[in-house]
C-alpha cells in the first residue's frame, strides 16, 4: 500500500502565507513526480504545481506566488504559499506518481486533502 499524508492547511488572512507539507510511504520503489492539486466548490479540480525529477512546473495563477519542493529521501513535497488571495480557497490534495515495485507501472497516489481558506 502506498499512503499520502497532507498538513499545513488553515485559515488565512489575505496577503498572508501558509505551507503545505505531504510524506508519502510505504511500499514506494520509486517515486517520479510529486505534486499538488486544488478542488474550489462548484470547480473542477487543477493542477497548481509538481516537481519531477528534472523539471517543475507552476499554473500561470501561482507564479511568482507558491513554491513546490521535495525531500526525495523523505518522499515528501512541500507547497509554501504566499500571497495568498481569496481565489486561492479550496481543498489542496497532494499527487505522487509511485511504483511500488520495479517489476509494477507507475500509478497516481492521491492525498485526503487539506482546506486552506483565504479570508479576512
Amino acid at each position: 500500500q502506498v499512503q499520502l499524508v497532507e498538513s499545513g492547511g488553515g485559515l488565512v488572512q489575505p496577503g498572508g502565507s501558509l505551507r503545505l507539507s505531504c510524506a508519502a510511504s510505504g511500499d514506494i520503489a520509486s517515486n517520479i513526480a510529486m505534486g499538488w492539486y486544488r478542488q474550489a466548490p462548484g470547480k473542477q479540480r487543477e493542477l497548481v504545481a509538481k516537481k519531477g525529477t528534472g523539471d517543475t512546473y507552476y499554473a500561470d495563477f501561482v507564479k511568482g506566488r507558491f513554491t513546490i519542493s521535495r525531500d526525495n529521501a523523505k518522499n515528501t513535497v512541500y507547497l509554501q504559499m504566499s500571497s495568498l488571495k481569496p481565489e486561492d480557497t479550496a481543498v489542496y490534495y497532494c499527487n505522487a506518481f509511485i511504483r511500488r515495485t520495479m517489476a509494477s507501472r507507475y500509478n497516481d497516489y492521491w492525498g485526503q486533502g487539506t482546506q486552506v481558506t483565504v479570508s479576512s
